[in-house]
């Protein structure tokens, strides 16, 4: 059991990287051969991973191959987009469908399952059979921005489990209790947060931010605690986080996780074409800089934006492997720019230590 580890995995070679990833879990010890094993991921729409909506399909296909290498086979993915989306669309778009036939894998549309209701916190909920019937279930989420409960990552997947009419129950209840209540009722074995790319701030993607890494846990609220802080949020700011705790689904205390990183990332960031990103980062200045690293810097720039604190940072930002081991004038960002008069450490930080450190100093 991981219980309160978080394994991070940073690059963009999903195949690889969670091969590593699982073989650092040595997820076969909690497996038995006969298990049916579920991955969910997030296939909101038919949209390509690259737009920062869905989740890589390469990251299925490592999962698949580790596993058939161990000599396990009952394996099948599962999943039901959101409403008003056409689930099958979705597989044959993100590149599912090639997934299902080369590897002989079922797919399972849940949109089209039968539903068992559960009882959870006072709450009716609508649940695939299918997704009750796994003996071990793989959440694969998008660690991405959300339009109405700021961010989505682990807890709030689990919603491509229940029926389209329960999404919209669950609108109307608000999302964050909803959401709680149902990871108290279906559980999830092991996390692997697609980090690669993901939107800045809307789950359909569109303003994809190069991220770089693959995070892995089994406690989905400590997992969610720490995508909030790399997003930029307190875990305060993500009510369904709070209240998922509070029914007892896990542990939101980030300080107390064992945080193992078993590389560091090396990609060049890839310059963001959208206007929006463009204008968060008017102000920086980029050498060789690593995607996680500067990944982390434009969510921290639009939280600024967000409390019309962008325009009044004092003076311009430096951040890259290009400025390691020199002096440099203005603010830095990561261990690289130690060299600059004031810098955030981290290698790479968090939005929310950015954050903090540009508020703590450099705001008018």
């Amino acid at each position: 059991m991981l219980n309160n580890k978080i394994i991070i995995s940073y690059g963009d070679q999903a195949r690889e990287m969670v091969k590593e990833l699982l073989a650092e879990i040595n997820i076969e010890k909690n497996l038995n051969k006969d298990d049916l094993i579920a991955l969910k991921p997030n296939l909101i729409k038919a949209a390509k991973s690259e737009t920062g909506a869905t989740t890589d399909p390469n990251l299925v296909k490592g999962i698949i191959e580790y596993l058939k290498e161990k000599g396990f086979s009952n394996i099948i993915i599962i999943e039901g987009s959101w409403v008003g989306a056409d689930t099958e669309n979705a597989f044959k778009k993100c590149g599912y469908n090639k997934i299902s036939k080369e590897y002989e894998i079922p797919m399972y549309n849940l949109q089209k399952d039968n539903f068992k209701v559960k009882n959870s916190k006072g709450m009716d909920i609508e649940i695939a059979q299918k997704a009750l019937e796994v003996d071990y279930l793989i959440n694969l989420p998008v660690l991405k921005g959300h339009c109405q409960t700021t961010i989505t990552c682990s807890l709030k997947n689990l919603k491509g489990c229940i029926s389209n009419k329960e999404k919209r129950r669950f609108h109307r209840r608000g999302l964050h209790k909803p959401i709680a209540a149902l990871n108290k009722v279906l559980s999830q074995d092991l996390i692997i947060v697609d980090g690669i790319y993901g939107d800045l701030d809307f789950e359909e993607g569109g303003n994809p931010v190069k991220m770089n890494r693959l995070i892995a846990g089994s406690d989905p609220v400590l997992i969610d605690s720490y995508a909030a802080n790399l997003l930029g949020y307190s875990i305060e700011e993500i009510e369904y986080i709070t209240l998922a705790e509070k029914f007892g689904v896990g542990k939101s205390n980030i300080e107390q996780a064992e945080i193992i990183e078993i590389n560091k990332d090396k990609a060049a960031h890839i310059e963001n074409k959208t206007i929006k990103i463009k204008k968060l980062t008017e102000k920086v200045e980029a050498k060789e800089a690593c995607s996680a690293c500067y990944g982390s810097l434009i969510h921290a720039l639009k939280r600024l934006n967000e409390k019309g604190e962008l325009d009044k940072i004092k003076g311009r930002i430096k951040i890259g492997q290009g400025y390691k081991n020199i002096d440099i004038s203005g603010i830095g960002i990561g261990n690289c720019c130690l060299g600059a008069d004031n810098y955030v450490k981290g290698c790479p930080p968090s939005a929310k230590d950015i954050l903090d450190f540009l508020r703590g100093e450099f705001i008018e």
